[in-house]
């Protein structure tokens, strides 16, 4: 993701640190959204879905279709086909499910039982360090407790999910702690009392009243109000909106420059952009990737819809803050990557990062805001902000022939001006500052009377800086 001010000057937001471990997948030629079964054809044969995005379509189509028989779906990647849970189905809902090209799998529980279990836990479970979620593969909600809950608390936790009954709950364990990743794909600061926060950009959106802004944390937009795109650089936008904890993780923050050029766009790294056409559900066994400046770029898949994630207060020891309606999956993510964006290989955008367990050396779970209820709850839309403010503007798409490990160079977008610039190669990817700063004429936190580009070739907001580096990680 990138923000360029016009007419008096264009800065560019820098990648840190980014890694392309595992995302190989990532980079691989795109398949064009397409289905292999001929228009109009009668056979019963399930649907080969060859994008994520035409697999949230589908299961969408038949949640509407089957009504209360739809019990969950989830994409097999493997087979790259869609398989939909029916409760009670009868042969007539059966068929009508294949005809649209699914694979149809009769199932125990309704996802009004399952709602059921995850109110009980709710009621008698809320404690820090748990989560919760639906698994249409297993059909039963998966209940995961971190390292902290231990002694009384695991005993409570472990008696409630046990009185739910074997087929409607299991619960496992996790290594980690469960926590907001502040601290944040293109680096944002804000300076507060306690020091520096860092968090990540998410997606440039048009707020309702057709101003630019970019959809974050909550937690991110409560712990501040206003953010720049550089450690000591004067704020560029202001927290409009901010929801955590509660139903949802999400800030609303619009540019202050109301010319500022905002493409729809994700900056994964070395002079590389993914171009966001829409917002999409995620759809579970669907593989995502994730941007963030302090790991990078990674990928894997959702592993769970509608979580509650209970995460220790940072305010009262002995509080909660309970946040619902997440994502869960199992993309790796470190404090630094929270508010940063989850995306399809085919440019849909499809989250924010929240919170999680675990790092990108050892995994664990991380948890989502979705976009599709962040825009709807801010009145937002997905897509440019301002005048010309074109998708390919900030430099090169992502490139198919490169492989995983090829992402490993200046972590600038653009170099020094962020308008068709090439990033330095000559630059590391421990080391964001390149050869130049962010101190030269017309630089993000320059005169804005300067001439409009920023000096330099490898300008970066990190500058090889880790999440802890002068920085708050609440």
């Amino acid at each position: 993701m990138s923000h360029k001010r016009i007419p008096k000057r264009k800065a560019a937001i820098a990648v840190g640190g980014v890694a392309a471990l595992g995302a190989a997948a990532f980079l691989l030629p795109m398949a064009n959204a397409s289905q292999d079964n001929a228009s109009g054809a009668t056979a019963t044969a399930p649907k080969t879905l060859k994008s994520a995005t035409d697999a949230s379509d589908l299961a969408a189509q038949l949640q509407n279709l089957l009504g209360q028989a739809f019990a969950g779906s989830y994409y097999d990647s493997g087979k790259q086909q869609l398989v939909v849970n029916v409760i009670n189905g009868d042969s007539n809902t059966v068929v009508q499910a294949e005809k649209a090209g699914a694979v149809v799998r009769q199932v125990q529980n309704s996802n009004s039982e399952l709602a059921a279990v995850a109110s009980t836990l709710k009621t008698k479970a809320t404690i820090p360090g748990t989560a919760w979620a639906v698994d249409p593969k297993t059909n039963k909600v998966v209940v995961t407790a971190d390292s902290t809950v231990t002694g009384t608390k695991w005993d409570t936790l472990e008696s409630t999910v046990q009185g739910l009954g074997s087929n409607m709950a299991t619960l496992k364990k996790s290594a980690g702690t469960f926590k907001p990743l502040v601290s944040g794909g293109d680096a944002i600061f804000s300076q507060v009392a306690d020091g520096t926060v860092r968090c990540s950009l998410g997606f440039n959106v048009t707020a309702s009243d057709g101003s630019p802004a970019f959809l974050t944390a909550g937690h991110c937009g409560v712990a501040a109000k206003d953010w720049s795109d550089s450690e000591t650089g004067e704020p560029i936008a202001t927290v409009d909106q901010a929801t955590f904890p509660g139903d949802g993780d999400f800030s609303l923050v619009k540019y202050n420059d109301a010319t500022t050029q905002a493409p729809s766009e994700v900056n994964v790294g070395n002079g590389q952009t993914v171009a966001i056409n829409q917002a999409v559900d995620a759809t579970v066994g669907e593989t995502v990737f994730r941007m963030g400046s302090t790991t990078g770029l990674h990928d894997g898949q959702v592993t769970g819809l509608d979580a509650t994630v209970n995460f220790q207060s940072e305010t009262d020891p002995n509080g909660v803050d309970t946040v619902t309606g997440l994502i869960q999956t199992n993309v790796c993510a470190e404090a630094g990557d929270s508010g940063g964006s989850l995306f399809t290989q085919d440019g849909g955008a499809v989250g924010m990062t929240s919170g999680g367990s675990g790092d990108c050396t050892s995994g664990g779970e991380t948890f989502f805001q979705p976009v599709t209820a962040a825009l709807q709850a801010t009145g937002a839309t997905l897509g440019d902000a301002g005048a010309g403010a074109g998708a390919g503007d900030a430099g090169a798409t992502a490139d198919p022939s490169a492989t995983a490990g090829d992402e490993n160079g200046a972590g600038d977008q653009a170099g020094g001006d962020q308008i068709g610039g090439a990033a330095d190669p000559s630059a590391t990817a421990g080391d964001q500052s390149g050869t130049g700063d962010e101190t030269g004429t017309g630089d993000a936190t320059g005169d804005e009377t300067g001439t409009g580009e920023q000096s330099g070739t490898g300008t970066g907001v990190n500058d090889g800086s880790s999440a802890n580096d002068g920085s708050s990680s609440h």
